[in-house]
């Protein structure tokens, strides 16, 4: 018998308790301003095998570039069902789905405009802290100058940006937690 801590084992299998309260897939009803879209994709752990019971957590402003949060000067409480956040477990294959809008470019340090992108956090069991990355989107508008994005090497700059899917409004992206054999670009995480 061993009794060595095994990477499945150091959180336990118990990560949703508590927490499905928060569960909604929908940043943005049907009637808020701006470009609809899907966002799926799959989380991966390093033998490439699907993370069947992770949690995904996205954050993002809204078309014009504003937060659903009091920090933000444009911040209007109760204004028009956009809530900028959304949480899903993955399912059984390891994938999850958002629907959203496209966020507008938001203020960075020193008042620098990113690209619009969406901010997202990975809760796993074996992840002792919650990993947090951003995705970008395939159009690439302001991708060249985001202030972010210029900080990450060039070839691992594709981990960040999403892919557009078969249907059109569905963009693909996976999140890699270690690079395998099977899928060798691990997705770019930030220390925040």
């Amino acid at each position: 018998m061993s009794l060595q801590t095994t990477a499945s084992q150091t959180i336990g299998p118990y990560l949703h308790i508590g927490t499905d309260w928060l569960n909604t897939a929908d940043l943005a009803d049907p009637g808020v301003p701006g470009e609809r879209l899907v966002l799926q994709g799959c989380l991966l752990d390093g033998d490439g095998k699907p993370v069947t019971d992770g949690l995904i957590e996205l954050w993002q402003a809204d078309a014009d570039g504003h937060y659903a949060h009091p920090d933000d000067p444009a911040y209007v409480p109760g204004q028009s069902g956009f809530r900028g956040f959304g949480r899903v477990p993955t399912d059984g294959q390891g994938r999850f789905r958002f629907t959203t809008i496209k966020p507008g470019r938001v203020a960075g340090a020193g008042g620098r405009p990113q690209a619009p992108h969406i901010m997202v956090n990975v809760f796993a069991r074996g992840l002792l802290k919650q990993l947090s990355t951003r995705v970008y989107f395939p159009d690439g508008a302001g991708n060249d100058d985001d202030p972010v994005l210029a900080q990450v090497p060039a070839g691992r700059r594709p981990t960040l940006i999403a892919r557009a899917g078969a249907e059109a409004g569905v963009l693909e992206w996976d999140i890699v937690l270690q690079a395998s054999a099977s899928h060798p670009d691990e997705t770019v995480f930030f220390d925040i």
